[in-house]
C-alpha cells in the first residue's frame, strides 16, 4: 500500500456544484507540508497550492476562493474545486513533504511542468 492516499479515486460531479477532495498519509506528523497539483487534458501539471498546519495556504497564480483547503492536522487535508466548470475537468494530485530547516521555506515548491 501507499504511504499517501487520495480519495475519492474518482470524481463525477454537476455543472456549478463543488468537487471535495481528501488526501492523508501515514508517514508521520513531520510531514505536514501538503501540496496539490491540477493537470488539464494536454497540459502540464501545475501547483495549486501549498498548505501546512502551520501556515496560512500559498497561492500562487491560482484563486483561494476557486481552490480553498483544509488542513488542521499534519496527516490530513483536504482541496475543493468550487462551482465546477467544463474547464475544470482534469487530474488532481495531493502530494506532502517532510519539515525542511532550511531558511528559505520555499525550498520544495518548485514544480516542474512536463510538456
Amino acid at each position: 500500500g501507499s504511504e499517501v492516499t487520495q480519495t475519492p479515486t474518482i470524481l463525477w460531479k454537476l455543472k456549478d456544484s463543488d468537487a471535495l477532495m481528501n488526501c492523508s498519509h501515514t508517514k508521520g506528523s513531520s510531514y505536514y507540508q501538503m501540496y496539490w497539483y491540477r493537470q488539464l487534458p494536454g497540459e502540464g501539471m501545475k501547483q495549486v497550492v501549498y498548505t501546512s498546519s502551520y501556515s496560512d495556504p500559498e497561492y500562487g497564480d491560482f484563486s483561494k476562493d476557486k481552490y480553498p483547503t483544509v488542513k488542521a492536522i499534519a496527516e490530513s487535508g483536504s482541496f475543493t474545486v468550487k462551482k465546477l466548470e467544463t474547464g475544470d475537468s482534469g487530474m488532481y494530485f495531493c502530494a506532502v513533504s517532510e519539515h525542511s530547516d532550511t531558511d528559505n521555506k520555499y525550498s520544495c515548491t518548485k514544480t516542474p511542468v512536463f510538456q
